[in-house]
């Protein structure tokens, strides 16, 4: 039956698209984006940023000659509007910027392409973490930080790597040497320029020996993850260096226990917050399956950045070590925390919050703090201060990155840290 010939004969009256209409219009990109769009708050607060370090890397001026480079604020706008909009690819960014108008507005006609954009994400972590530091020193001048008392947690975030690419030491010792045979071979043959040679473009051939520089620098980093890890295992007494496994494709990640039970290649991503504004203050990245040993660290992080020590800290029993307690409370850090179950405590019947054989002055006072109701009721308040910042990054796509190696890695946690940091500072009307 012919739809639209029954809807004639019913006399319907409809508005069809037109869309071979020629049309003459005067509009710039600045009267097509809302004056409210989210682009332009993030264009504000990008342009209030001190942006010297980044154009002190910048070598073309009016006295070097060279191709104009992109202006930093366009670069680092793009990124942080894209990690809001849980957009984690430089291609699919790329297209965006061709496409979608608070893109387009933000590149204001300044053409751009993936590489750029990929390099640009990863390449600057130290000026992102001063970037952090910065921001929220900033809300601190304004009364909406105090950093009296933060909360920490960590989550496990998937690899860009595979579990079948983790091999033993011998394994990876002969695929370092067949990568090793393969550069020399590749350098020889662009050497010589042998005649059975087929002709390809430059391009394609550099491309060529990249990636075969690369996979043979990623066998030796893994090679050197090897080592480290059975000097790990002998002190823990548990086997040689022959059954350590490392991943070739990202060597510094390792395989923890997610979410659903299952191990894969992840890093441990530790986000710091301030309980009175919600935002995060420190953040650190490791190849660390547990979240035990990293309490100090995090302490010493603040520190570092801010100059202060809080006053108390709300973390789960995962960070409520005996050495992290004892540590903590020797910086004159509060630790907010349940007592760590012990099946012989419950086994004869003993008080977890009495002081235990074993503990240090610092961990019987947390043992009797932490049997107080009043301590009790403080630490309730642990999931909307440490896991908050967490769900957001999960909702904003931090499920598994796209990057490989510790230090890229970390940059990308930095972005989606200051991505939450500005939808908070929104919310607490700082911008």
């Amino acid at each position: 039956m012919d739809t639209r010939k029954s809807i004639a004969e019913r006399g319907a009256r409809v508005s069809r698209p037109e869309r071979s209409q020629i049309e003459l219009q005067f509009l710039s990109l600045e009267q097509m984006l809302p004056k409210d769009h989210r682009a332009r708050l993030v264009w504000r607060f990008v342009s209030g940023l001190n942006l010297e370090p980044f154009y002190a890397e910048i070598r073309v001026s009016n006295e070097i000659a060279g191709r104009s480079a992109i202006a930093p604020e366009i670069l680092l706008s793009l990124w942080l509007l894209a990690t809001l909009d849980g957009i984690s690819s430089a291609r699919q960014l790329d297209r965006r910027c061709q496409t979608d108008m608070p893109y387009m507005w933000l590149c204001g006609h300044v053409s751009v392409n993936y590489h750029t954009l990929s390099d640009f994400r990863v390449a600057h972590g130290e000026k992102l973490d001063d970037i952090l530091t910065n921001t929220v020193a900033a809300l601190m001048h304004q009364g909406l930080v105090s950093l009296d008392e933060l909360g920490q947690d960590g989550m496990r975030v998937r690899a860009n790597a595979g579990s079948s690419s983790f091999r033993r030491t011998p394994t990876l010792k002969e695929l370092h040497r067949h990568a090793k045979e393969h550069v020399d071979q590749l350098r020889q043959e662009r050497e010589s320029k042998a005649k059975d040679q087929p002709e390809i473009d430059a391009r394609r051939k550099a491309a060529i020996d990249r990636a075969a520089q690369d996979r043979e620098a990623r066998i030796a980093k893994a090679l050197e993850e090897a080592d480290v890890l059975s000097q790990q295992r002998e002190q823990r007494k548990k086997g040689d260096g022959e059954t350590t496994r490392v991943s070739t494709t990202d060597p510094e990640s390792r395989r923890m226990k997610m979410g659903d039970g299952g191990f894969r290649p992840a890093y441990n991503v530790q986000f710091s917050s301030d309980s009175k504004a919600r935002v995060i203050v420190g953040v650190a990245v490791t190849n660390e399956g547990t979240d035990g040993s990293q309490l100090s660290p995090m302490l010493d992080q603040i520190e570092e950045r801010y100059g202060k020590t809080p006053e108390s800290v709300l973390v789960d029993s995962a960070y409520a070590t005996k050495e992290g307690v004892t540590d903590a409370e020797k910086r004159g850090t509060q630790v907010i925390s349940t007592v760590p179950r012990s099946e012989q405590l419950e086994k004869h019947g003993k008080n977890p919050h009495e002081r235990q054989k074993g503990d240090s002055d610092q961990y019987a006072s947390f043992r009797a703090r932490m049997a107080n109701p009043e301590n009790q009721e403080r630490y309730k308040q642990r999931p909307s201060v440490a896991e908050f910042p967490n769900a957001d990054c999960r909702n904003r796509g931090l499920h598994q990155f796209r990057v490989r190696g510790h230090e890229k890695v970390t940059a990308v946690s930095l972005w989606h840290a200051l991505a939450f940091n500005f939808m908070r500072m929104l919310s607490l009307g700082a911008i």
